[in-house]
């Protein structure tokens, strides 16, 4: 018997796990395979960010800000954050036209009245800050308070928080189904063994969540996986951007690495074998994301490719924003999923809020955005 189970080793599974283990619940975490093996995990570090988020997103990316720069004394592990701000750049074709330069500062607009301080710098004011930045940078829409962090050392820092704070982990453990009771919630494992949580489920899976759900729940998700590709580069020269770089029309994101190397990433896809169960890299989607990103950081032209991966699935929502819930007809089976691949930055923030949720049974008004309900229109069996 415990409190709660929560199904999924990524950096959501730990970070809830630790959260509710640390105000006293017991709690299982069950991962089928180990901790950061799927979309938290893998090469490079991830953007830590607001710029350019969807505005239901951005007040829980406010607290996350104030959370990151403690979040590794807290937790005991580095997280390898850097607040190095960030800029998504503009070129001759948004500033030119009037329609797509009044959206960016329409941005702007948005992010600031949400709290996260956000500038538009002139193509000098840009340059000054990312001196390596090439002459068809037009502007830049800044936000300070931007980042990096390593997502492998995070999750496994919470997962190991998490431990020390009194939860089972299990890693190579198979849940099979999830099934709400009269009297809490349980999940049955592969090997036939039925665990009961008193209090409720939380199923943090990611990619496998629409799959879990629809056999457990038959619950239609409008989730999909999709294979994000990154590629680490070493750029000629020893060349090293200053910032996290973004791009308004580009499908581009530029993050420093140690050891000289450059990530670029950005919205480029690999492909699903179905036979393997794993990702491919697509080389020529790789080279165009360096392309791209030579365009506006010409030290990066040329640059050779060290590693292209595409092995980490990751859920997508139909409006590329998260899903957080109950199933409905349960009140203690708690879902997260549709990262859409910007989950990571908030997840401090609203790993927290799930946490309230899940120990006090009434939901945070800042994952209301979240639920199910903005598709129960054209999904009836998504209500409740």
């Amino acid at each position: 018997m415990t409190d709660h189970v929560v199904v999924g080793g990524g950096v959501y599974g730990c970070a809830v796990a630790w959260g509710l283990s640390r105000i006293g619940a017991s709690v299982t975490l069950i991962e089928r395979n180990t901790i950061a093996s799927g979309a938290s995990g893998g090469p490079g570090k991830r953007g830590v960010r607001a710029n350019g988020r969807d505005p239901r997103e951005l007040p829980l990316m406010r607290a996350a800000y104030e959370i990151w720069p403690e979040l590794a004394q807290r937790l005991g592990r580095d997280t390898g954050y850097e607040r190095r701000g960030g800029m998504e750049l503009a070129e001759t074709a948004t500033v030119d036209d009037e329609f797509s330069w009044s959206a960016v500062l329409a941005q702007q607009e948005i992010q600031q009245a949400l709290g996260i301080p956000s500038d538009v710098l002139s193509a000098a004011e840009a340059r000054r800050l990312e001196p390596g930045l090439a002459d068809r940078v037009r502007a830049a829409l800044y936000c300070p308070l931007d980042g990096i962090a390593d997502h492998t050392a995070t999750t496994r820092a919470y997962a190991t928080a998490a431990a020390r704070a009194g939860a089972d982990v299990r890693e190579h453990t198979t849940v099979k189904s999830v099934a709400s009771t009269g009297d809490g919630a349980s999940v049955t494992l592969t090997d036939g063994t039925t665990l009961h949580a008193e209090r409720g489920v939380v199923v943090l899976v990611n990619s496998y969540a629409r799959q879990l759900l629809a056999q457990s729940f038959d619950l239609p998700l409008p989730v999909w996986r999709m294979v994000p590709q990154v590629m680490l580069a070493r750029p000629h020269g020893g060349y090293r951007p200053d910032h996290l770089i973004g791009h308004l029309t580009r499908t581009l994101a530029v993050k420093v690495l140690p050891d000289g190397l450059t990530m670029i990433s950005g919205g480029r896809y690999g492909t699903w074998d179905p036979t393997t169960g794993r990702g491919i890299a697509d080389r020529a989607e790789a080279v165009s994301n360096l392309a791209d990103a030579a365009a506006v950081l010409p030290a990066l032209n040329g640059a050779h490719i060290v590693d292209v991966d595409a092995t980490r699935p990751e859920s997508f929502a139909s409006d590329a924003v998260p899903v957080v819930d109950l199933v409905p007809g349960t009140g203690n089976v708690y879902f997260g999923t549709g990262w859409s691949g910007h989950g990571f930055a908030i997840a401090p923030a609203l790993a927290q809020s799930l946490v309230q949720w899940a120990h006090t049974g009434t939901r945070p008004n800042e994952l209301e955005p979240f639920g199910l309900h903005r598709w129960q229109t054209v999904i009836p069996a998504l209500t409740g």
